[in-house]
């Protein structure tokens, strides 16, 4: 039928050269009434377009070829010829219609599975309209639904879900929102569902390492504040590095990664550990070697990246997971936008009853936001200890300020400073004599569940640090300026750990840890043992 049509566009063709033979010039039909005019027209046009589409369906079907060669799936059902004429039949039947693309009121398209390594994810996002979304958001982090290992089926099922590949716009929750301005790597890594659970898969995937034994989630687990509990990272076989592992979370909030700010961007902070020898220990061609030969992986990053499965998509991939990574809103959150709206209408809510009748909309937000703050209760010892962190006495915000608690500049604190050969820090990757031994500034929200503190992991406890703080840090000639002896009591002390521990703890978003890939063999096992026990059952019947 598909060739018969194409036929008939090729008699349409020729009909069309004879009419702008016989009548000379061609732009223009002989006058016979515009509507014999418009007819040959659309005709045209008509033609037209089911030749760019054959060419088209033609691109893509050897696309899809050598991807899924690539991929080591099946080749497309039908060959490009016939793809090709397919795609121009379409054409025709389509050329008076406004869109290509026609579906039920109501139904969600979905991708074709067969044809879905025709169509990367980058071109489909092109298609769809972004949606807005609040990171913290479960849904993102949640995996690919199903239990235990994912398999191929599952995955096809869920990738040919167009909203998994729609462009998404974050916002920021409660708390950390007064930041999104500051929100970094979107424009040149843009997040979608299916790159984020990408990412996911491969953050606490072991196999990215040299023995497939340690994963991005070994030194940044989510039990420990995405950070590790102990004083250095290790690595494969043990080994110790000699800083502190890093907080995974609001990274969306910073550019430059890592203590020193060696790594420009969240991409290549991630491809950094992999190929680490005291970290994963691997090189990055032994790991997208790895990664190559798991078809899941193949078939993922052919369907996301147009470009396919690269070191560099890998950090594409994992960087979006961690960006989806945020704390949300504190008690100190809640609080302070109770208290804010208290003392702008201190004189309405004097009377509630009053309020009520008189403006039943300012009324309502204010319970609401009373409500909010009930629910997420903040004693008075870190109400006083949140005071005090912005005054003045303190100075704890001349480094720790804004929605995510931290100028993401390099300071000296003198910590490690008294060691015979101390570690210089920024000064390494600057070589400004004002960088030797300064570290960037860590966030202080969920500050409690990162310990042990510092670059080096020295401080065990926040209230180690903020003794550190109080008598001035340690001296030397690259002590910070804003460093400085503080007169604090026991008491004062005692409201900033206060602040801290409770203030500035939020709730850290659900994400499936276990559901991953398996191994190739693995998987043809696995589908080798289904298709036994299907046989099994289709012979009992």
């Amino acid at each position: 039928m598909a060739r018969f049509i194409v036929v008939v566009v090729v008699l349409v063709a020729i009909a069309l050269l004879a009419n702008k033979y016989l009548f000379g010039d061609g732009d223009a039909p002989p006058a016979k009434g515009k509507a014999a005019a418009a007819k040959q027209d659309d005709a045209k046009a008509a033609d037209e377009k089911a030749d760019d589409a054959g060419e088209d369906a033609e691109e893509l079907a050897a696309d899809a070829a050598a991807k899924k060669a690539q991929a080591g799936g099946p080749a497309p059902k039908f060959p490009a010829e016939d793809a090709g004429e397919e795609a121009a039949a379409d054409a025709v039947a389509s050329a008076d219609v406004d869109t290509d693309l026609e579906q039920e009121p109501g139904v969600e398209p979905k991708l074709d599975a067969e044809a879905d390594l025709a169509a990367p994810g980058e071109k489909i996002t092109k298609m769809l309209p972004a949606e807005t979304v609040q990171l913290g958001d479960p849904s993102l982090t949640a995996g690919i639904p199903g239990e235990g290992e994912i398999t191929l089926e599952e995955m096809e099922v869920w990738l040919a879900e167009p909203k998994n590949h729609v462009v998404l716009k974050p916002e920021l929750p409660l708390g950390l929102k007064a930041g999104e301005a500051e929100m970094k790597g979107l424009d040149e890594n843009p997040l979608t569902r299916a790159k984020i659970e990408l990412g996911r898969q491969l953050y606490f995937d072991p196999r990215l390492s040299s023995d497939a034994s340690v994963s991005c989630a070994s030194c940044h687990a989510s039990e420990t504040g995405y950070a590790a509990a102990t004083k250095f990272g290790v690595g494969v076989e043990g080994q110790e590095g000699n800083r502190n592992s890093p907080t995974a979370y609001n990274r969306i909030l910073s550019g430059a990664q890592f203590w020193d700010g060696r790594a420009a961007s969240l991409e290549e902070q991630a491809k950094g550990p992999i190929a680490n020898p005291i970290e994963m220990s691997n090189t990055h061609e032994a790991c997208i070697e790895c990664l190559r030969g798991i078809p899941g992986y193949v078939k993922q990053f052919n369907l996301v990246f147009e470009d396919g499965l690269t070191i560099d998509n890998v950090a594409k991939a994992i960087a979006s997971f961690e960006r989806t990574l945020v704390t949300g809103p504190a008690p100190w959150d809640y609080y302070t936008e109770l208290d804010a709206f208290q003392q702008q209408f201190a004189a309405d809510i004097e009377d509630l009853d009053a309020l009520k009748e008189e403006d039943q909309e300012l009324y309502n937000e204010y319970m609401a936001l009373k409500k909010a703050s009930d629910d997420h209760p903040i004693s008075e010892s870190a109400i006083r200890g949140g005071k005090l962190f912005f005054s003045e006495q303190a100075g704890c915000t001349a480094c720790h300020l804004g929605a995510n608690f931290t100028d993401e500049k390099y300071h000296n604190l003198g910590v490690g400073m008294d060691a015979k050969e101390p570690d210089l820090g920024r000064f390494v990757i600057s070589n400004e004599e004002i960088d030797k031994g300064a570290f960037k500034t860590p966030t202080c929200r969920n500050v409690a569940q990162t310990a042990p503190y510092m670059h080096d992991g020295s401080q065990a406890t926040l209230e180690e640090v903020v003794e550190w703080y109080a008598k001035g840090g340690h001296p030397n000639a690259w002590l910070s300026e804003k460093v400085k002896k503080l007169e604090l009591s026991d008491q004062d002390k005692a409201d900033l750990v206060a602040f801290m521990k409770e203030g500035l703890t939020g709730e850290l978003p659900q994400v499936e840890e276990d559901r991953l890939l398996p191994d190739a063999e693995v998987a043809k096992e696995k589908a080798e043992e289904e298709l036994k026990e299907e046989k099994a059952e289709a012979k009992a019947a």
